[in-house]
């Protein structure tokens, strides 16, 4: 059985990486030149995401992804604080939580040496359909066809593939801008640093303003002893940020502002809406080469509104069909969940013991609910900074925040 994979992200890569592992002859095109050169910056992997992870790739490889990740359980409880840098609450202890933290750049790699010289970068695919004998296939620029058996889309948000199962998106914009950064611990005062601390937080204010940081140590916070193994690109204790603002002209304009003056033109609009300058240091001190800026689309939370196609011999999978926003840090581990399942399924497909449209059929409904659990959490987040930008929602964030203040230094006194 002959698979095409189109895209060669984090789904895709660990799709094509179980099915070689489980001797299919699988083709993987995806417009990238370099698989370092992508966006974004650490994923959270959970136990569910790793033991998928342990069904597609080879030990060795698994061994030097957990040798590259941070562990959470090492972290200190996340943190909620005011647009002024004042505590509001911790979250859970983190001591018995089994997930890890990688970079997403590292772990694309790692998925890419497992798929080997069946990834070809620098294809990008223009269109797809079928064959005069009904056979999936995709063309190229070059206007050479590839055909196979299957035909997964592993393309993302703006999936060609759904597109064209869907007929039209199978998502939309959330109503958030986002932007990110990377900050090394090492660049803050000593103050914000102790501030922060091991832990990831998130800052709220009015007008939905909001900014999350995360921590990222695959050294000091190291989930493996084995640093002969690592593969990580965080080198340091690292803050890895993400602002958030209700989209608008004003930030759809900043959003496409040039690189070397987004940083500054981040600041200003945190200062606009009352930010103390504690709290921006992290953006403040951040390597400018970092900074990006992304819409974040989400597809509806509603289980029988995705894959809305019936199942047959081309799918999709990831955020092709559930667009997640960041907002859970669930979305890199539910595609490589989905890879997992579409992999388990065509093994029995190939031992003879399911036909291939009804391993289909049962790959999308089991991703239904997936898609549907992990967008639920995401957009939970979502709802709630777009609150803070209501006149009701804004007030009670100012009014409540000194509240719960001395209510948390009343706790720790």
């Amino acid at each position: 059985m002959r698979i095409i994979v189109v895209g060669g992200g984090i789904g895709g890569l660990a799709l094509a990486a179980g099915l070689r592992r489980n001797g299919f002859d699988v083709a993987v095109f995806d417009r990238d030149t370099d698989v370092a050169a992508t966006g974004g910056y650490h994923i959270t992997l959970d136990g569910r995401a790793q033991s998928a992870l342990r069904e597609l790739v080879a030990p060795e490889i698994f061994e030097r992804l957990l040798a590259s990740a941070s562990a959470l359980r090492l972290r200190q409880p996340d943190a909620l604080w005011d647009r002024r840098g004042r505590l509001l609450g911790h979250g859970r202890d983190l001591s018995g939580d089994v997930s890890v933290d990688v970079d997403r750049i590292t772990l694309r790699t790692l998925l890419a040496e497992a798929v080997g010289a069946d990834l070809q970068l620098g294809r990008t695919v223009t269109a797809i359909g079928r064959a005069a004998d009904g056979t999936p296939q995709v063309m190229f620029a070059d206007g050479v066809p590839v055909r196979g058996d299957l035909l997964v889309g592993a393309d993302g948000a703006h999936s060609l593939v759904a597109r064209h199962l869907a007929g039209g998106p199978t998502n939309a914009p959330a109503g958030i801008i986002g932007f990110s950064g990377r900050t090394s611990v090492g660049d803050l005062s000593s103050v914000e640093r102790q501030r922060l601390g091991t832990r990831s937080s998130l800052a709220i204010g009015p007008r939905g303003a909001a900014l999350y940081i995360g921590y990222l140590d695959p050294a000091g916070n190291a989930v493996l002893d084995a640093p002969g193994l690592r593969a990580a690109v965080t080198v340091g204790p690292t803050y890895i940020w993400g602002a958030m603002f209700p989209e608008s002209a004003a930030t759809d304009a900043m959003r496409a502002a040039p690189d070397e003056v987004l940083q500054q033109e981040l600041l200003t609009w945190f200062r606009r809406v009352g930010w103390s300058e504690r709290t921006l240091e992290v953006i403040a001190r951040a390597d400018p080469d970092s900074v990006a800026a992304f819409r974040f689309n989400a597809a509806s939370t509603r289980a029988r509104d995705l894959a809305p196609w019936p199942a047959g011999v081309i799918t999709a999978l990831g955020d092709a069909v559930h667009a997640t926003p960041p907002t859970a840090g669930m979305g890199a581990g539910a595609a490589i969940r989905d890879a997992a399942s579409l992999v388990a399924n065509l093994c029995e497909v190939a031992a003879g013991t399911t036909a291939l449209t009804v391993a289909v059929s049962r790959f999308e409904a089991d991703m239904r609910l997936r898609g549907s659990e992990v967008l639920t959490m995401a957009m939970k987040t979502v709802r709630w900074i777009l609150a803070t930008d209501t006149r009701l929602g804004g007030g009670a964030v100012v009014a409540a925040s000194p509240i719960l203040a001395a209510a948390n230094r009343i706790r720790r006194s």
